[in-house]
């Protein structure tokens, strides 16, 4: 999926995670992340990230995550809507997302 304008998804509320995506044309991908539990789970985050967005074959993107104790799945899902955004995406195959886990 090549990104080609500013996406985001999420809040800045607690337990919640605000994504931001940005395209990066031809200079593949780079995350900042800012977490009040990075020294616990910022791998893992990092991680659930790059799953994203190899599942939905981005390979240039900017993307900047300010984290406030988000679960998994949380973050999972504000990556995929913020990446459609992003995208311009009209639509998501949840049925394609689910037969992957």
């Amino acid at each position: 999926m090549e990104l080609i304008k500013l996406g985001y998804a999420g809040t800045l509320e607690s337990s919640d995670v605000y994504v931001v995506t940005k395209p990066n044309p031809g200079k593949g991908i780079r995350v900042a992340l800012e977490s009040v539990v990075r020294r616990q789970f910022g791998d893992s985050i990092l991680e659930t990230v790059h799953n994203v967005l190899r599942e939905l074959e981005v390979t240039d993107a900017i993307v900047e995550l300010s984290d406030k104790g988000a679960l998994d799945s949380v973050i999972r899902s504000r990556v995929q809507a913020a990446v459609c955004r992003s995208a311009g995406a009209a639509e998501f195959d949840w049925g394609k997302e689910l037969e992957r886990r």
